[in-house]
């Protein structure tokens, strides 16, 4: 495989800009595209290089991450007259970091070996945090000469890099990721609520119970943002309610009852008919407490 020096970054969102940060320090040519430019100016400004379609990326780089928000995005722009398999130069490797579904993983990885050119699908876990301190989980699916091609680039944005198996191996284990997260965010939250209904002060409960069982990130690192009052996405509600119907529909498939993971699903999907769907995953704390 060819020396990877140009990388193409679709979508800049909340990961994605700390994503392509990190890119731009390891002395990579970073062209960027996302679908409102504003959110890019920022990285032109810092050095990346301004693309106006998905199109003219794929002819362009040597490697192309896509971060966008749902399985439809992923579609629309790698596949198509105007989609970016049909415009990659031979060699090419996409990573698809967005969560996705394990079949679309599998349908882009196929086409892309029709033409001569490699897919990784690579869903990531961390958040905000994770992408601002290139401390990411990344879970990849594919071929292991494409992944070892790109594990250094992996190593500039993740800490904990691992192939998973085939085509559709990482959006699979992303979806053991979310299953374990969304329960969890349930204990986390009745937790913090209780502490405060019984009159103790949260941020002390939080220092003994974090280092102990009942540790998990989202207690260490979400239930502060709670006690805070701050709900500020690192990760959106309207995501993680795509993320969980995607693990839903998969488990169904498999004859796997899960009601934990349909519980959560149900009771964010009542914080979205709020109007919270643009808040942080932590704002399952409102459910609970009424301030």
């Amino acid at each position: 495989m060819k020396q990877i020096t140009t990388i193409g970054f679709i979508g800049t969102g909340v990961m994605g800009k700390s994503m392509v940060r990190h890119l731009l320090k390891g002395g990579y040519t970073v062209y960027v595209y996302n679908r409102t430019k504003a959110k890019a100016s920022d990285l032109v400004e810092e050095g990346a290089v301004w693309i106006d379609t998905p199109k003219e990326i794929a002819e362009t780089a040597d490697v192309i991450m896509t971060m966008v928000g749902y399985p439809q995005d992923v579609e629309e722009i790698y596949f198509g007259e105007e989609g970016m398999l049909a415009h990659a130069k031979e060699g090419t490797i996409f990573i698809d970091f967005t969560t996705s579904t394990p079949t679309l993983a599998k349908r882009i990885y196929n086409e892309a070996k029709e033409r001569n050119v490699h897919a990784l699908d690579a869903p990531v876990s961390g958040g905000d945090v994770g992408a601002k301190e290139a401390r990411l989980a990344i879970m990849a699916g594919g071929d292991e000469d494409a992944f070892e091609h790109c594990l250094p680039l992996f190593r500039l944005l993740g800490t904990n890099v691992l192939l998973q198996g085939p085509a559709g191996s990482g959006q699979h284990t992303k979806m053991c990721n979310q299953i374990a997260i969304a329960s969890n965010m349930i204990g986390v939250c009745e937790a913090i609520a209780y502490a405060k209904k019984a009159g103790l002060n949260p941020e002390q409960v939080l220092e003994s119970i974090s280092t102990g069982a009942a540790g998990s990130w989202s207690l260490s690192n979400l239930a502060p943002r709670m006690i805070k009052g701050n709900f500020e996405p690192g990760f959106y509600i309207k995501h993680f309610i795509k993320d969980m119907k995607i693990a839903l529909e998969e488990a169904e498939l498999m004859q796997l009852d899960v009601p934990g993971l349909a519980l959560a699903k149900e009771m964010y999907e009542e914080l979205a008919e709020y109007g919270e769907e643009n808040s942080g995953t932590q704002a399952l704390y409102k459910r609970y407490i009424k301030e």
